[in-house]
């Protein structure tokens, strides 16, 4: 018989992936549906939510935009850190004892040397944004939720992913539908971009989903595990990689709007640990990757 599986966030980048994984034949788990729409900051909305209990718990919706916290931190502390609360108390006035994740950030290490790196679970946190912030704030809320409640609670700390259907407000995403505009002769060969020369730790959406469940089924209670692909890679190299399988030349403008210049300049981090607990491992190659979301925004952009 399926566990059932209840998860925040379903209308997202990540969320829309986790429907159609779980729609899937093979699945071990079925997706339970809210009994009605629901705020998270609005603790009344979320009292009869559960027609029945579900077996686990992933708690992926939150205000994700950095840019976004610093114009308005409070109310990204209401949805991130309160919203939070508000799930686990409507979670534990309905009586669940199950298994829940609580998807945080890469994020929340803040700055690293480069002596550092990879960077594991072991790193201090030192958030430097008040979207980090709110993460790690939820984190320890629901660390000690499971100490408190002895639920079986676990904290991921996702690194930078991509895949199909994410906004173009973010850098891949970005590069992906100027490079479908030009081979669509809709924009002139010059490419708009911000400050390309950082590494990132990237990993396909697919490979974040599996680590969740991953978690879900095998991971330690009470501990944190980084997601990540273990290797860092330029952005200008993904974007080049891009514009190669697009068959298309560009040339690469930076805009001084989008060049907010990164603290960090290079980001990798360390999944040992999550590896050792699961084994875990990445499936999908960077050029897969790249080629879905290219075969993704030529679509998109003939129906813009």
């Amino acid at each position: 018989m399926k566990k059932r599986l209840f998860i925040t966030g379903l209308t997202g980048f990540v969320g829309q992936h986790i429907r159609s994984r779980l729609a899937s034949p093979g699945s071990s788990w079925t997706l339970l549906p809210a009994a009605s729409s629901y705020d998270l900051t609005d603790a009344a909305s979320l009292a009869d939510l559960w027609p029945e209990l579900p077996d686990a718990v992933i708690h992926l919706a939150g205000q994700t935009f950095v840019p976004e916290a610093f114009r308005d931190p409070a109310r990204t502390l209401d949805i991130n850190l309160f919203g939070t609360l508000n799930l686990l108390q409507a979670l534990k006035a309905r009586g669940f004892t199950g298994t829940f994740v609580y998807v945080s950030s890469g994020d929340v290490y803040g700055q690293v040397g480069e002596q550092s790196l990879p960077i594991t679970e072991q790193q201090p946190p030192l958030p430097r944004n008040p979207y980090a912030v709110s993460k790690l704030s939820a984190e320890f809320l629901s660390l000690q939720w499971g100490l408190s409640e002895a639920w079986p609670i676990l904290v991921a700390r996702p690194f930078n992913h991509i895949g199909t259907a994410q906004k173009d407000s973010f850098v891949i995403a970005s590069a992906a539908r100027q490079i479908c505009r030009i081979k669509q002769g809709l924009q002139a060969a010059q490419l708009q971009v911000g400050d390309i020369d950082v590494t990132r730790d990237f990993l396909d959406v697919g490979d974040v989903i599996s680590a969740y469940f991953a978690l879900l089924e095998n991971g330690t209670p009470g501990q944190v595990y980084n997601i990540c692909s273990g290797r860092e890679q330029s952005i200008r190299s993904l974007i080049e990689q891009l514009a190669d399988l697009a068959e298309v030349d560009v040339q690469l403008i930076q805009d001084p709007a989008r060049m907010r210049r990164a603290d960090q300049r290079r980001v990798c981090g360390s999944h040992a640990k999550l590896a050792n607990a699961t084994g875990w491992a990445p499936a999908t190659t960077t050029q897969q990757s790249l080629r879905a979301i290219l075969s993704d925004w030529e679509t998109r952009v003939r129906q813009e």
